[in-house]
């Protein structure tokens, strides 16, 4: 609760815990103001050096934790140059570099890990959700020296180790070697940014199109402006496939954001059917007439 920055899932649920820092996330497409990504690399790894001076002092981080492809933030992929540089301001001054994988891991990047898209290593990882099939369970996974610091029985709970859980975790982690759900979630996000790269060049209203695999999103705004994001086009078309017998969800600080990150075994009919059901929707919010 502490460490989410989406203040709505957290009203009336503190107090929290102290000494957490947030620096924005760097979200090329709303903040670059039309610099290079270069540039605009450039101009965040400066304001993470910086924040040394104005925020707080190296010497007193104990990790940097980051979602290098942002989920409830509405699927914004990290600038690769951004996760090296990160990861080099963490080994220059000792920080704990923690990438949190409990939305992106298991293929639905199209890679069991989400970090493995930027060549760069954490030192610690979160993991969850899918892992599971629906069993509760989550996992840390580090580097040896960092798991090991931790006396054995040092770390722990009531419940840890649920011999259900683990046996539900397993049993899924092999299905997923046998049906390769790498590859699953490749094709279903290769079909997916196909057809909303063709949304997008039917309705100006759609500002973005993005993802890393199955991970794919739309974003509204006004005007084809970053800066100007339109939640009330978003919460129409929610409400609209909602309607038509298909449940999406927004995502965003602005909830103008659309992510689909449908089951990775999903067949290709059905998952067609479902982004036609939001491109009539689309239609029907901004007046497009249907196509015959």
């Amino acid at each position: 609760m502490t460490l989410t920055s989406k203040i709505g899932y957290k009203v009336n649920c503190g107090p929290f815990a102290p000494e957490v820092y947030r620096l924005p996330f760097p979200n090329f497409y709303r903040y670059s103001g039309g610099m290079s990504e270069d540039q605009f690399v450039d101009q965040e790894l400066k304001r993470l050096r910086e924040s040394g001076l104005n925020v707080v002092s190296q010497e007193n981080l104990a990790a940097i934790i980051i979602e290098v492809i942002q989920g409830e933030g509405g699927f914004n992929p990290a600038p690769k140059a951004y996760i090296k540089g990160l990861r080099e301001f963490c080994d220059k001054h000792g920080i704990v570099l923690i990438f949190d994988e409990v939305q992106a891991g298991f293929g639905r990047s199209g890679k069991w890990a989400s970090y493995e898209h930027y060549d760069v290593l954490p030192d610690l990882s979160t993991w969850a959700k899918s892992m599971g099939s629906g069993m509760p369970i989550s996992a840390v996974i580090g580097k040896k020296e960092v798991m090991d610091a931790a006396l054995p029985g040092t770390i722990g709970g009531t419940y840890i180790g649920s011999p259900l859980s683990c046996v539900a975790a397993i049993a899924t982690l092999k299905y997923m070697e046998d049906i390769n759900i790498n590859a699953l979630g490749e094709h279903v996000g290769n079909v997916i940014r196909s057809r909303f790269n063709e949304m997008k060049a039917r309705f100006p209203q759609i500002g973005d199109i993005r993802g890393v695999g199955a991970m794919m999103a739309m974003e509204f705004v006004h005007n084809g402006d970053p800066r100007q994001p339109d939640g009330a086009l978003c919460s129409a078309v929610v409400q609209g496939c909602s309607e038509r017998g298909l449940i999406i969800i927004s995502a965003g600080t602005h909830k103008n954001i659309i992510r689909i990150l449908s089951p990775l075994t999903i067949e290709d009919e059905l998952l067609h059917k479902g982004l036609d059901i939001i491109e009539g929707v689309i239609e029907e919010a901004v007046g497009v007439p249907e196509r015959i």
